[in-house]
């Protein structure tokens, strides 16, 4: 595939491919160039870069998810740590905080994992593949998960990074075209067998919706109305848009 592609042009599409996806990946890339042991100049610039990243964005008003935390709220992999996608402004820190400290009073020993936030720098830079995560007012949430005896999972999603694993149900949204909403219908039957723990999910989406800095929640209808909510904040993203039943999408005002 990459035999026609000349070497300048190579690393043009990886500096892209890296800026895009980490923001700082594409600059240690082009450092790394310089280094006699380049791979391993890349890793090395990449951690130096992305570790300076947690002191500088909070000048321009982010901060990083805790990944090592031990509070309620948790990051869902070590890959949106490393790939530098927790970052957050300090409002939506405290509100998913709260968020998760609300469901754990509710229910003691739960775990509420965050999975996208948004890229360190730069309002506007969007964090592929959304459409909305680029001012660091947007964060991701998993749900939570019963085994098969009805047993809560803590810290388990059914999908190794969370998204992908589609809960179905009706929609109008089928006939649609064109779109961004994907079914994957290959890939379901290979994430376990378990249930939303419906509970803790509408309990979290409660505190959320209920919390004045919030703006707009999203998910999908059907789920909606599983789940029994009904406050204005809670919205549809259309069916142009990624699907919103494999996770929560929330945002500030």
């Amino acid at each position: 595939m990459f035999k026609s592609i000349s070497k300048p042009a190579f690393h043009i599409l990886i500096v892209v491919l890296l800026t895009a996806l980490t923001q700082v990946g594409g600059l240690a890339w082009l450092l790394s160039r310089l280094l006699r042991r380049k791979f391993l100049g890349f890793v090395a610039l990449y951690a130096a870069l992305s570790f300076a990243s947690l002191w500088a964005a909070p000048l321009g008003g982010r901060m990083a998810v805790s990944c090592v935390s031990d509070s309620p709220l948790q990051v869902q992999s070590w890959f949106y740590c490393l790939s530098n996608r927790t970052y957050v402004r300090p409002e939506l820190a405290d509100v998913l905080e709260d968020a998760a400290a609300a469901v754990d009073a509710a229910y003691p020993g739960t775990e509420t994992l965050m999975l996208d936030g948004n890229l360190p720098f730069l309002d506007g830079f969007p964090l592929l593949p959304h459409l909305s995560h680029d001012d660091g007012k947007k964060a991701d949430l998993a749900f939570y998960y019963r085994d098969g005896k009805g047993g809560y999972l803590p810290g388990r999603t059914k999908s190794p990074i969370g998204f992908f694993a589609f809960e179905d149900g009706p929609t109008d949204c089928r006939a649609q075209w064109p779109t961004l909403r994907w079914d994957l219908g290959w890939l379901q039957p290979y994430w376990p067998s378990w249930e939303i723990d419906e509970a803790r999910t509408a309990k979290l989406i409660e505190a959320l919706a209920a919390d004045s800095r919030v703006g707009k929640i999203l998910l999908e209808p059907h789920l909606k109305d599983r789940l029994n909510l009904n406050h204005p904040k809670i919205r549809f993203q259309g069916c142009r848009a990624a699907r919103h039943d494999d996770h929560i999408h929330m945002q500030l005002r």
